[in-house]
């Protein structure tokens, strides 16, 4: 993908909007986790150091089109100042006279940080008035915000149609690189790791990669319908009985194509859904195993565990999107705890997207043994379905 790059801009004394991704969880005004932020100062750094002066809009939180306190990104102004060693202003409002006369002031090498860019309506339905009005007197865009690449948003796609030049950053650069780029022609075996709740949110991805990967495993609740469309009891499971014809179209497309689909040949089960909950694994499928009546698979058996972190073991790319149970509980998270270690074990080149997977290699400490941790969860899905991101389209051609 051509688009100019951040390193491409000549910056000294020019105004540059970069849009970040500052979408921080935040408890009563704390912000509790501050990787995003950290994720974007590389770019914010190198347009410092250029002589620019820096104007960064942020979405935060599902505010309704309009101010919500709960939503302001004052504390991030904070912390970013904190990270950087400089001060970095705050406009109350991303339009308007308080946004207009905080950037007027900037001088170089000068950082300014805008109020929420999503209490305003004009932001998500993309009104180029707002757009416009955002852009203000930019020269320069420069989009770092991969997580929100995939929304034709003012902030995203409508701004770089009122500034000369519009290039991406680091991050956005970066992820490209990784998931297209490395992609386009992977070390094999080329492994894909799925996980979640819902086949029918993976099933544009799945078909995807059925023309690319070698080897499919299915983990997470998806699995379940899997295994119940093959005719296994299931018992309370969750899973979208309405989906079986459609897995089963999967599991004969991937025969067809030889891909390989991994399932779990066995399933970890309660009767409870909390921690400390009695477990037990179910025997192997292929010898009889079924999920009784008033209990729920809440993880993959430890056949299943096996035969999957055997393959991990022998792949030479490795995409993992999504856990294999309920992790977050440590009753549950045998399944996903050791197939993490097991992609951090391989010598593979391992690409992590999704956020409980990334959630996942953070609570095990693994994330210095991956290859490459994507920061987009419906960005990532998107690239892998072979999907274009409005806001790497929108950026300037080479």
């Amino acid at each position: 993908m051509s688009k100019l790059s951040i390193r491409d801009l000549t910056v000294e004394d020019r105004e540059v909007l970069m849009r970040v991704d500052f979408n921080v969880p935040l408890d009563e005004g704390a912000i509790t986790d501050d990787t995003r932020i950290e994720a974007a100062l590389p770019s914010i750094r190198y347009l410092i150091e250029g002589g620019a002066r820096v104007v960064l809009c942020s979405h935060l939180g599902r505010p309704k089109g309009e101010p919500d306190p709960r939503y302001s990104l004052r504390p991030v102004a904070v912390r970013l100042s904190e990270l950087l060693g400089k001060e970095v202003s705050f406009a109350s409002d991303c339009i308007g006279e308080d946004a207009a006369s905080g950037r007027a002031q900037l001088g170089r090498g000068d950082v300014i940080l805008l109020e929420n860019t999503r209490f305003h309506a004009g932001e998500k339905s993309n009104d180029q008035d707002f757009a416009r009005a955002l852009a203000g007197a930019a020269d320069y865009f420069v989009n770092d915000a991969f997580g929100t690449a995939h929304r034709a948003h003012g902030s995203t796609e409508g701004v770089t149609r009122y500034v000369e030049k519009s290039a991406m950053g680091f991050l956005i650069e970066k992820e490209l690189k990784y998931l297209c780029e490395k992609l386009e022609n992977p070390e094999r075996p080329f492994v894909v790791i799925l996980g979640g709740a819902k086949v029918s949110d993976k099933i544009e991805v799945i078909t995807s990669l059925l023309e690319k990967a070698d080897c499919l495993i299915i983990g997470g609740a998806m699995a379940n319908t899997f295994l119940h469309a093959k005719g296994h009891r299931m018992g309370d499971s969750l899973l979208e009985a309405d989906k079986s014809a459609l897995a089963l179209d999967i599991l004969s497309k991937a025969e067809s194509k030889g891909v390989k689909i991994l399932l779990p040949l066995d399933t970890r089960i309660t009767q409870e859904f909390k921690d400390g909950a009695e477990t037990r694994v179910t025997a192997p499928y292929s010898e009889g195993g079924e999920v009784e009546d008033g209990w729920e698979g809440i993880d993959i058996g430890d056949v299943s565990i096996g035969e999957f972190c055997a393959e991990v073991a022998g792949a030479g790319t490795i995409v993992w999107n999504g856990p294999m149970g309920v992790f977050e509980l440590t009753s549950f998270e045998k399944g996903t705890k050791e197939l993490a270690h097991a992609v951090a074990d391989s010598q593979a080149l391992t690409i992590v997207g999704g956020g409980d997977s990334v959630t996942a290699v953070k609570k095990y400490n693994l994330g210095e043994s991956m290859s490459f941790i994507s920061t987009g969860g419906g960005a990532s899905l998107e690239l892998l379905e072979g999907k274009e991101l409005p806001g790497v389209t929108a950026l300037t051609d080479i």
